[in-house]
């Protein structure tokens, strides 16, 4: 089956980029970002901005712009049965260079797992202008990891700008 990735979420302000690979099935369903509730993205936004409440989606991405952060995936379309990174085969990329031409601002790129990290490096190269950050993953699948030490990872990076 194929699966297709959402329209980044921009603006002209934004300086960092997190990439994910591509969202999976209930992301799809919902037409939202790590829609999973098992998903730990949202939780660890809360905790690293200090924020008590998000009641919306739109209060979620509003949350990301008003900290200058971008969010989009690496693969614009790929093969894949059910939601496991492991199993994204034909994967066409999306225009990353043309976005960051476009978003003169970034200076960081974060890959919010390895699979987005190791499907961009197969597509694009690095560019010395940017700093990059292979974070753990914060699907429900990556159990190895809790939430205080995703916590503690994501925020030494986000924290950073």
């Amino acid at each position: 089956m194929i699966k297709q990735c959402f329209l980044p979420l921009e603006n002209q302000d934004i300086r960092l980029l997190i990439l994910g690979s591509l969202p999976g099935d209930k992301s799809l369903q919902e037409q939202q970002y790590y829609a999973h509730p098992q998903n730990r993205f949202w939780k660890l936004m809360k905790l690293i901005f200090n924020v008590a409440e998000i009641h919306s989606y739109t209060d979620k991405l509003d949350l990301l712009l008003e900290h200058h952060i971008g969010l989009w995936d690496v693969c614009a379309q790929a093969q894949r049965k059910g939601s496991m990174d492991l199993d994204i085969i034909d994967e066409e990329p999306n225009d990353l260079d043309v976005f960051l031409a476009d978003h003169p601002h970034i200076h960081t790129i974060i890959f919010n797992g390895q699979k987005a990290q190791k499907v961009f490096d197969k597509y694009f190269k690095k560019n010395p202008n940017y700093r990059y950050f292979t974070l753990p993953s914060t699907s429900p699948a990556n159990a190895q990891y809790s939430l205080e030490k995703l916590l503690q990872e994501w925020r030494t990076v986000l924290k950073k700008d």
